[in-house]
Formats: C-alpha cells, sequence, structure tokens
C-alpha cells in the first residue's frame, strides 16, 4: 500500500499540484510571521544588550509607579540628583552619569521652531558610560557643543561643524557648534521628535530638569554593587544589573514584539482555514474521483484500514512537500515585510533574517497537521466504497438537490439568533470600547458558523441569482455554466465559502479603516474648524505660552485671510479644583467654534455667565440656570450657567464672553489663533500670507488643516493597504481553491464535456461555460462575503466610540466585487483551456 499511495501521489501530481500551492501559502504565512517577529526581536535584543553592557548597575523610579516609564521621556518620575553625589562616594564606583532628558526645541535653517513639537534634550558624556552611539563627529565636552541625531540633522540640512540654535526652557535662545551625530538607539519619542544631546551640566541648564531620570554606574563586582547602590537608593528605586536594564529599556521603548507577531499570526491562521477548506475540498473531490480505483484495490485484497492509511499517507507527502515549500516562501515574504517596515520605522533594527527552530517546527507542523485532517473525512468516505463500485458507473457523488437535515437547521438558527444578538448587544447597548468589542467579534463568528452551515442551501438559489445576467448574455453556455455550478452544491458550497473568508474580512476591514477615517476627519473639522492654526512652541516648562500681540493684527491686515479668532486661556479654581477658563472672539461662536451644545444657548453668553463642558458639568453637577463661583484676580466671582456643551473641541471646560475675561484676568495674549483663507484666495498664496506674518517670530507654528487632514488620510491609507495586502493572501487562496475546483471537475466531466463537443458545442463555447462557471462561485462567494463583511463593519464600527462615524466604502465594495469576479474569470483559464483541447473521441472513451 505504501508503494501503491506513493504511486498514487505520482500519477495524480498535476492535481494535487495546487493543494501544495494552498498548503505553501498558507505555511509561506505563518513562517514568514515567525522570521520577521523573531528578526526584529533579535534586532532589538542585540540593540538593548549592547546599549544595558555599558553599565555595571543602573537606577530607575519603581517600575509600576507611573504610566510613562524613564525611556519615554519627560512626564515620568525623576530620581534625585543628590542621589548621583552619594552613589558617586561609594567604594568602588569608578564611574556615574546621570541620564537628563527634557525638551529643548531646535530652530531650524527656515528660523523656525522644528517639528509641531519640542525636540528632545539629552545628556552624552565622552566617558565609559556613553550609551549613545557617535556614528560621526564626536561627543560635546565643552558648554557651547552639541549633537544631533542623524534624521533630524539631516531633515534640517546640518552637518558637523555647523552652528545650531536651541531655545532653553525658558524660551531664550543658545548657540551650540554641532560636534556630531548620534545614534539615540530605539528610542520612539527621539525618532518621532528628534534628540539634541548636550553635555550634562548643559542638559540640565537648557532643559530646566535638575533631576535625571536614570543614574548609570560603573565598578567593580556587579551583584555587590548592587547591592551597596541599592542600600543608598532606598526601597522607592529600581537597582538593576546591565541584562535587567536591557529588558526594562526594551519595554519601556515597546519594542516586544508579541502585538505584532499576535496580530499577524491572526491572518496566518485565517489563510491556513481558508487552505484547510481548499484542501479539504480537493482530497473530498479525489476519493470521488478515483471511487472506482478505491474500489478495485478493496476487490484485490486491500483492507478498509489499508485504504484509509493510504488516502492519510498521500495527504501527508502533499502537506511536507507544501510546507516546506511554504518555508522558503515564509522566508522571502518576510524579507519583503522587513523592507516595508525598516522603511516605515528606521527604528526598528532588521539587520539579518533568523529563522529559528520554533518557526521550522510550527510551519512543518501546522502544515502537515492541517493537510491530514482535512483529508480524515474524504479518507473514511473511501473506506466505505464497496468492492463493486468497481464493475459498475457511480453517479457523481454530492450532487443533486441538497435538503437541509433538522440537526442543521438547528444549528444554523441556534448559531444565527445568537450571533446577530451579540453583534446588536455589543454596538447598540453596551458601553463603546474594548469589551463591546470583543462581543461583536464573538457574534460575527456565530453567524458565519450558520452561513456555513447554511451555504449549501444558498447555494442553488445564489447560483441562480449570480448567474441571471451571465446566462442571458452568453446563451446556453451560461445556461449550462449556472447549471453545473447549482448541481453540487456541498462542494460549491466548501469552494466559495473559502473566498467568503478572505473576502468578508476584507471587506470589514474596509469599512472598519473608512468609518476611522470618517471619525478622524469628522473630530478634525469639529476641533479645527479653519484653514490655519497658528500656536507656539516654547519648552513644556512654561506653563502658558502665549502668541505675540501684534501677531493677530498682522494677520487681520493681509488681504488673502478673513476670520481671525484669537482663543485665550487662564488656569482659576472652582471650588477646590483647579480648572481652565477660556474665551475666544466673540464672532467665532456659532461660525466657527460649533460645538454641540446639550442644553442652553451660546448666544446667551454675555456679561456675568458662564458655559461649562458636559463632562465637567457632570462632576460637579451643574445645569444651565445654577450659579458657580470663579476664584479670578478680582476674587471670586459668581457666573451663571447659561450653556453646557459637548464633544472633543478646542474650547477650555468654562467658557465666559472675552470683555469678562479681559477684566477677571487682565490682558493675556492668545495661546492659538485660527485663521481662514478669504473666498476665491488661492491656497498656497494664503499659506505664504501666513508664514510671513510669523516669519519674525521663530517659535510660532502654523499649521494647516488641510495638511493635518491629508496625513492621517494617507496614515488611513497606509495601513489599509497593508492589512488589504495580507487579508489579499486568503483570497488568494481560495482562488486557488476554485481554480483548483474546476480543474479536478473539468477531468471529472470528460466525457460530459466530449457529449457537449459531439452535440455541436465549440471549443470556444465550452471555454465560456466553464470560465461563467467559475465567475459564478467567485461571485457567490464574494457577495456572501461583501454582506457579512459590511454588516459586521457596521457593528464594529458602533461599539468602537460614541463618536465614530460609519461610512461604506462603496468604490472599495464594487472594486472588490468586480476582482473576485476576474480573479474567477482567472482560474478557468487553465482549466477550460484543457477541456477545450481535449480529443472528442477520446474523451467519450474515458471511464
Amino acid at each position: 500500500m505504501l508503494k501503491v499511495s506513493l504511486a498514487g501521489v505520482r500519477a495524480h501530481r498535476l492535481r494535487l499540484m495546487l493543494t501544495g500551492l494552498a498548503i505553501m501559502l498558507g505555511v509561506g504565512f505563518i513562517a514568514g510571521t515567525f522570521v520577521l517577529t523573531d528578526t526584529m526581536q533579535a534586532g532589538i535584543d542585540k540593540k538593548f544588550a549592547g546599549s544595558a553592557s555599558k553599565v555595571d548597575v543602573a537606577v530607575l523610579p519603581k517600575k509600576g509607579k507611573v504610566d510613562v516609564l524613564p525611556e519615554e521621556g519627560p512626564g515620568g518620575d525623576r530620581v534625585p540628583a543628590d542621589l548621583l553625589t552619594k552613589i558617586r562616594a561609594l567604594p568602588g564606583v569608578t564611574a556615574v552619569h546621570g541620564l537628563v532628558r527634557g525638551e529643548a526645541p531646535l530652530i531650524g535653517k527656515d528660523g523656525k521652531v522644528y517639528g509641531d513639537s519640542p525636540t528632545r534634550g539629552l545628556s552624552v558624556t565622552d566617558g565609559p558610560l556613553q550609551r549613545y552611539d557617535i556614528v560621526a563627529g564626536k561627543a560635546p565636552v565643552a558648554p557651547d557643543e552639541a549633537v544631533l541625531d542623524e534624521r533630524t540633522a539631516k531633515r534640517n540640512g546640518f552637518k558637523v561643524g555647523a552652528v545650531i540654535r536651541v531655545l532653553d526652557a525658558k524660551g531664550a535662545e543658545h548657540r551650540f557648534t554641532l560636534t556630531g551625530l548620534a545614534d539615540f538607539g530605539v528610542d520612539s519619542e527621539v525618532g518621532f521628535y528628534g534628540g539634541v544631546g548636550f553635555t550634562p551640566a548643559t542638559a540640565v541648564r537648557m532643559t530646566g530638569e535638575r533631576d535625571p531620570v536614570e543614574i548609570d554606574v560603573l565598578g567593580g563586582d556587579q551583584a555587590a554593587l548592587r547591592d551597596a547602590v541599592a542600600a543608598v537608593a532606598g526601597a522607592r528605586y529600581d537597582v538593576l544589573t546591565s541584562r535587567a536594564l536591557g529588558d526594562r529599556l526594551a519595554d519601556a521603548a515597546g519594542a516586544d514584539t508579541k502585538i505584532i507577531r499576535t496580530g499577524l499570526l491572526i491572518f496566518g491562521v485565517v489563510s491556513m482555514l481558508v487552505s484547510a477548506l481548499v484542501i479539504y475540498n480537493t482530497f473530498a473531490i479525489l476519493i470521488a474521483q478515483r471511487m472506482r480505483e478505491m474500489a478495485l484495490l478493496r476487490c484485490v485484497g486491500a483492507t478498509r484500514r489499508q485504504v484509509f492509511g493510504g488516502v492519510l499517507l498521500e495527504s501527508a507527502v502533499v502537506g511536507l512537500a507544501g510546507s516546506l515549500a511554504g518555508l522558503a516562501l515564509g522566508v522571502v515574504l518576510a524579507a519583503g515585510l522587513l523592507a516595508l517596515v525598516g522603511g516605515m520605522n528606521a527604528e526598528i533594527p532588521t539587520d539579518r533574517l533568523t529563522l529559528t527552530p520554533t518557526a521550522v517546527a510550527v510551519g512543518l507542523t501546522v502544515g502537515i497537521v492541517v493537510t491530514v485532517l482535512s483529508a480524515l473525512l474524504p479518507a473514511r468516505a473511501a473506506t466505505r466504497i464497496a468492492p463493486v463500485a468497481a464493475l459498475r458507473s457511480e453517479l457523481e457523488p454530492g450532487g443533486g438537490r441538497f435538503r437541509l437535515g433538522w440537526p442543521r437547521r438547528i444549528l444554523t438558527v441556534l448559531f444565527g439568533v445568537l450571533g446577530v444578538g451579540l453583534a446588536l448587544l455589543g454596538s447598540l447597548s453596551m458601553d463603546k470600547g474594548e469589551t463591546a468589542m470583543f462581543v461583536v467579534a464573538a457574534g460575527g463568528a456565530l453567524l458565519f458558523l450558520a452561513v456555513i452551515a447554511l451555504m449549501p442551501a444558498l447555494v442553488r438559489p445564489l447560483g441562480g441569482a449570480a448567474g441571471a445576467l451571465p446566462a442571458r448574455l452568453t446563451g446556453v453556455p451560461g445556461r449550462l455554466a449556472v447549471a453545473n455550478a447549482r448541481r453540487t452544491p456541498r462542494r460549491t458550497a466548501t469552494t466559495t465559502i473559502a473566498l467568503t473568508i478572505g473576502v468578508g474580512l476584507m471587506s470589514l476591514f474596509a469599512v472598519v479603516a473608512a468609518s476611522g477615517q470618517a471619525t478622524v476627519v469628522a473630530n478634525l473639522e469639529e476641533q479645527f474648524p479653519v484653514d490655519f492654526q497658528l500656536h507656539t512652541q516654547f519648552s513644556s516648562a512654561q506653563t502658558d505660552p502665549e502668541l505675540p500681540p501684534a501677531l493677530a493684527a498682522g494677520l487681520r491686515a493681509r488681504s488673502e485671510l478673513t476670520g481671525v479668532v484669537e482663543m485665550r486661556r487662564q488656569e482659576a479654581r472652582v471650588g477646590g479644583d483647579e480648572v481652565e477658563v477660556g474665551t475666544a472672539t466673540p464672532a467665532a461662536f456659532g461660525r466657527l467654534l460649533k460645538p454641540p451644545v446639550r442644553s442652553g444657548s451660546l448666544a446667551d453668553l454675555k456679561t456675568g455667565t458662564v458655559a461649562v463642558n458636559e463632562t465637567i458639568a457632570k462632576h460637579q453637577g451643574l445645569a444651565v440656570g445654577d450659579t458657580l463661583r470663579i476664584g479670578t484676580g478680582r476674587g471670586q466671582v459668581p457666573l451663571k450657567v447659561v450653556a453646557v456643551f459637548g464633544g472633543e473641541t478646542s474650547l477650555s471646560s468654562y467658557v465666559v464672553p472675552e470683555s469678562d475675561f479681559t477684566r477677571y484676568f487682565g490682558a493675556k495674549g492668545p495661546w492659538t489663533i485660527y485663521v481662514n483663507v478669504r473666498p476665491g484666495t488661492d491656497p498656497e498664496r494664503a499659506l505664504r500670507a501666513v508664514e510671513q506674518v510669523a516669519q519674525p517670530y521663530p517659535t510660532v507654528k502654523a499649521t494647516s488643516a488641510t495638511a493635518v487632514k491629508e496625513q492621517f488620510t494617507s496614515a488611513f491609507d497606509t495601513m489599509l493597504m497593508i492589512f488589504g495586502g495580507l487579508l489579499g493572501l486568503a483570497v488568494i487562496i481560495a482562488l486557488f481553491g476554485i481554480a483548483n475546483t474546476l480543474s479536478l471537475s473539468v477531468v471529472e466531466r470528460t466525457r460530459e464535456s466530449a457529449l457537449l463537443r459531439a452535440l455541436g458545442i465549440t471549443r470556444g463555447q465550452l471555454r465560456l461555460m466553464l470560465s461563467v462557471e467559475a465567475v459564478i462561485m467567485a461571485i457567490i462567494g464574494a457577495l456572501t462575503g461583501v454582506v457579512l463583511g459590511v454588516a459586521f463593519g457596521w457593528a464594529a464600527t458602533e461599539s468602537m466610540a460614541d463618536s465614530s462615524v460609519f461610512a461604506l466604502p462603496y468604490g472599495q465594495i464594487v472594486g472588490l466585487m468586480a476582482l473576485a469576479g476576474l480573479a474567477g474569470l482567472l482560474a478557468a483559464v487553465l482549466p477550460a483551456r484543457r477541456a477545450a483541447r481535449t480529443s472528442v473521441v477520446e474523451s467519450l472513451s474515458h471511464g
């Protein structure tokens, strides 16, 4: 039987080729995922191990004490500078360095502050505790020397030896000689904002941060040094060895690749699920076609166990071959994804591909096990073939009208009702957020199981609907194609379900991505209701930076601009709480500033009144008509609440009329200015006008609403392209399944095709019939997937947040349907060509 099984593999190698391709793609995706994440993790581990190895002991704030760890920048707890002196005095300590980190805005060559947020200032030492790599030049040693990270230097056109200007914590400008370019490692904050390195003393002076975020220590035996430092530092701080520090830094930088791996493995599992359906369908058809062969084996003495084992052995051989090819494909996929990741985020080290034994073992195991499991039912069916079947012809298994049995009906109704109920519960009744999304996902899974159970019964009506137009346009070949697709409902259902999974997930993701983009745009239009916003970019150490008073007057004087609105704010006290009181140019309310008003009216905002944000109103128990007292420079002032507003807006929690604000807090400059372009003015000309007015003020930044929206749109488009490409793999596997099914069907219907040729159908009409049949199967799967994907895309969107906006990407959905139909047409090319080229006489003698 072993020889017979291996001979069967060789004899049917063409039939099994597409099955092997499906296995290869599924295994390739899973293996590629492991290679990708293992390579990234190895690079990250190497990078952090190299950085931490320069330190014997490090002192950091207690982990878990704050949400922001020291390596993530300003805002986290720090280590007191006094501890440096105590550690330096310990016996055996040879070097100590306190890592200082804060904000130090860099001024670019255009005279404006670089970036939308201040660059990060860091302390750099030229001693043995230098943790950053100086890739060009040297580390700063004098108070007037500095280094820049490579990316920031390149973007601003600064080279070693140039003079750069940096603002300190008070906004004063300082000049430094650029002595080198630094690699600050896997540091997402520096990667995003840019980094400027100074000597430790200069870093303290420029950032205004006296206390370091970390103290690094060198000297002697690590264990003894750690105990000595821990005794001085006390229980409030973590004292780590170099190895523990490396793990801590990787954690703080978000360099754990488990999330990446989990996300990609989900796509891999989806691909393998689709592959399993294709493999199962293939073996079911192969067994059905080889009924006489199996029966003949039974006639010559093969037992049921031998036939069963032979089919499983055949599946194992195919699974092994496909899995080995999949491992090779996985390495290629990982290399491509690494190139993409490296291009998008140069901070992630991806130097060398890493293929671990785990990746090999998982890839081979999944591929072989899935293939063997997929062949179990067909193998069991093979054992039931009676020996007498070798002496007669059998009707095509799986044909005829499909009847929905009571067990299947009960499961379909149960899963369907539960699925729809959970989806509606998560989207309409529960609090928005992660839990509601999981409930919707559970509902989607149950409803999909219901569709799988019901799909064979849906094939006939869906096939008739999908084939109505092709049958009308193509005549007899089209009508024959519709009949062929409908007469084997189980097989057609299994084939189309694979496509339903891929298209359903792609439709779901397209809806979620489009809705997310629409939500972002809606929120931006609410928060950013103008063409330009001007704001200052001093260090955050300045609690309330103001724009120059002359700036608004300059903007109003330009003919290209209109609707200049000044927004002011001031810290004050209401009861025992520190709050923010704000105001805006009166004409802006109702025109540019249109927050959703929950009660009252902003038109009533007059002297002695206040409008309150709904969150604050709920917290304070305030309603329209109530009176509150705000602490101002004129003492406690009673104000009547005339409006409660909501939404994500730029307004302060408490809004008072502009004249009242000036009386309460004195003349203050605006913290931001909104500007619109005058109708009919060229946008580029308006931008130049804004930049000319802001030119004398280096810390003033002008942001275009259009640019912001384009940035978010581009980000969503990129995300959609990446994940759409990953999901597209499942669609490709499903299309291989259609091609596979059609190829096997052509072999199965050799005599039928010859009889049609003998009755007068031309080769072209035969090819057309098979092509239309493939298109019908593709449309059935795609249509079912689109309906499920759009429905659960809506439910997922509704479950995310109250502010979510549902958007249906009509173009993408129509394109997806058209693509599925075209792909089905292409899948039929080779099978149709083979059927058309077969000799009529030879085919009539087949079987």
